[in-house]
């Protein structure tokens, strides 16, 4: 009885090892079957739409944000003076004028000049993704997001980004191009990277100074129409006894302008606000304002013409014109108004 208690007790050993021996051997083989089932990962796999949202923290340089204000403040006017817009990376005015406003939020330059180099930075975006260079495009797009996360061509920029990218990353694919093709292919990227954004920053250059020089023309003719009206009224206490003589320059039309900018009385005329930033660096400067009286006594329009220095005075000059007001007139009537801005009182 003893004897077969040890013999069934070594059969049921030896099949427990055998199924040990056949689970083990089912185990490898699904491993197997799992490794073979598994698909080859990709070379390459295709560049993420999200990347200029998720590099827009990095779109300022440790370079640059390392800079103080003033240094920053200077570097900014030396790369718009010399065109240097949105390019080269870590060097050019868009970077220098984010890592500012970031440093000092009340700069009221770094955030009007963004506003003017927003709108070329978003054509220079397009046109690295015309020419199939991502990465420039990510930069940009990244400089755009940073100065204003909610800017309406941010949306369609990405979009764009990711769309060429597949095109791209599928042309290869079909291609197969060579490693020397590639790098043949990127010299001329850069290429006509280079050529493009120098053309652009060149021509931006040049409407500005067009801008300025017109500026310039219409502060000479403000300041002549000025002189003349000056002179007119030097001679408006002349006899009356003279006038019989020279009846022939009176219906002239110079004098026109002049009597009606003449008629305004001034009701209210309120002082503008000194600009923050301004005032804490000594900044004095004067704007030249033109606006339009109504038949009421308000003030209608109001741009400015000239400003000295530009775009630090302009806003606070244009609001303080808007809330000025007159005695009623018969007819509208526009006349051009230096205001100045001296910290000294």
């Amino acid at each position: 009885m003893i004897a077969n208690n040890d013999r069934h007790c070594s059969r049921l050993s030896a099949v427990k090892q055998v199924s040990a021996v056949f689970a083990l051997g089912c185990a490898l083989a699904a491993c197997g079957k799992k490794e073979e089932a598994a698909p080859a990962a990709p070379e390459q796999a295709a560049p993420s739409a999200s990347a200029p949202a998720a590099n827009a923290g990095n779109a300022v340089s440790a370079k640059v944000s390392a800079l103080s204000v003033e240094q920053l403040r200077e570097a900014a006017r030396k790369a718009y003076a010399e065109n240097r817009l949105y390019a080269p990376a870590e060097d050019n005015a868009v970077e220098y004028y984010l890592a500012l406003r970031e440093k000092a939020p009340a700069d009221a330059v770094a955030s009007s000049a963004l506003t003017d180099l927003l709108p070329m930075t978003v054509i220079a975006t397009e046109q690295s993704i015309g020419r199939e260079d991502f990465s420039e495009a990510q930069r940009l797009s990244a400089l755009i997001e940073r100065a204003d996360p909610q800017h309406p061509a941010m949306a369609r920029l990405k979009a764009a980004i990711a769309s060429a990218q597949q095109a791209v990353t599928k042309r290869a694919e079909q291609e197969k191009l060579t490693a020397e093709d590639q790098a043949r292919k990127q010299a001329e990227l850069e290429k006509q990277r280079l050529a493009q954004q120098q053309q652009q920053q060149q021509q931006a250059a040049q409407q500005l100074a067009a801008q300025q020089a017109a500026e310039r023309q219409a502060a000479t003719r403000a300041a002549e129409q000025r002189a003349a009206e000056q002179r007119a009224a030097e001679q408006r206490p002349a006899p009356t006894a003279a006038a019989p003589e020279r009846p022939a320059p009176a219906p002239t039309a110079p004098s026109a302008p002049a009597a009606a900018a003449s008629d305004l009385r001034a009701v209210s005329t309120p002082a503008p606000r000194y600009p923050p930033d301004a005032l804490r660096a000594g900044t004095s400067g004067e704007v030249q304002v033109e606006f339009t009286v109504g038949t009421d006594g308000s003030v209608t329009a109001a741009r400015v013409v000239r400003a000295n220095p530009p775009r630090v005075f302009d806003r606070e000059a244009v609001n303080a014109v808007r809330k000025w007001r007159f005695q009623p007139v018969p007819a509208p009537v526009t006349t051009r108004r230096t205001i100045g801005f001296n910290p000294g009182g």
